[in-house]
């Protein structure tokens, strides 16, 4: 867990430096690095990347060490006549954003960079259905989740697997705890689905649902995201979205 956590950061954060100066070098030459940096390009393809590289460690780890077939050993178990029950599960936890009207949430956060141009917006909302669950919920659900029901029980292990989940969101939401406590019943809600169902596809499909919902609001509020000052804060509050250099 600790060899994944740390090439996952690691490779992030190189990948983003190297990209940075690469896009900086070859498309914005005259811009200074730190507007560079905040251009959702730069995040998408270092996420991505990264992503790549940490599920071949993921696939090596188990089929070359534990000799074991991937998608078998992670739970990958796709419930396929509960598909629809399990999206609606998602569009159900949006839900959980009621509480946002309850809390201080902050104005304005780094997040809402991603979202400066209608192009820029669809490229982020394509990440947030596709790659980002996928690869989060292969993290935490599929491997970290398993290890901590085995040492703490299926109750502690949902909470303590929730926390680090809500937490590496923190900085994409500047730091604000009320959108982390959001994003932590979030993953609540995502681990307690991976298991009961005893499937990471079904906690999959069920975070697809939660940003999927997000995304389609957002632009059926904004008109196709070209008035973002109408969504307020519901489409900053994904999980599994590009992160940025700030």
């Amino acid at each position: 867990m600790l060899q994944i956590a740390g090439l996952a950061l690691l490779s992030v954060f190189v990948l983003q430096v190297v990209i940075l100066f690469a896009v900086r070098q070859f498309a914005y030459p005259r811009l200074p690095l730190r507007e560079v940096a905040q251009k959702p390009i730069v995040a998408i393809l270092a996420q991505l990347l990264a992503y790549i590289l940490v599920a071949l460690f993921m696939v090596l780890l188990i089929e070359g060490k534990y000799h074991e077939r991937f998608w078998q050993a992670i739970r990958w178990n796709w419930p396929a006549h509960k598909s629809v029950m399990l999206l609606g599960i998602g569009v159900l936890t949006v839900s959980l954003d009621l509480l946002s009207h309850f809390l201080p949430m902050p104005k304005s956060t780094p997040f809402e960079q991603l979202f400066a141009r209608p192009l820029d917006a669809y490229m982020v909302s394509t990440f947030a259905v596709t790659l980002g669950p996928l690869m989060e919920e292969l993290f935490f659900r599929g491997f970290l989740y398993p290890v901590l029901a085995r040492r703490m029980g299926m109750a502690w292990a949902v909470i303590f697997t929730a926390l680090p989940f809500g937490l590496i969101h923190s900085v994409q939401y500047g730091n604000a705890w009320s959108a982390v406590l959001v994003i932590f019943l979030v993953g609540v809600v995502l681990t307690t689905v991976r298991a009961v169902t005893k499937s990471v596809a079904a906690s999959f499909l069920v975070h697809v649902g939660y940003n999927g919902t997000l995304m389609i609001l957002a632009a059926i509020a904004t008109d196709g995201f070209r008035h973002m000052d109408k969504a307020g804060m519901l489409v900053f509050r994904m999980c599994g979205a590009p992160h940025i250099l700030r």
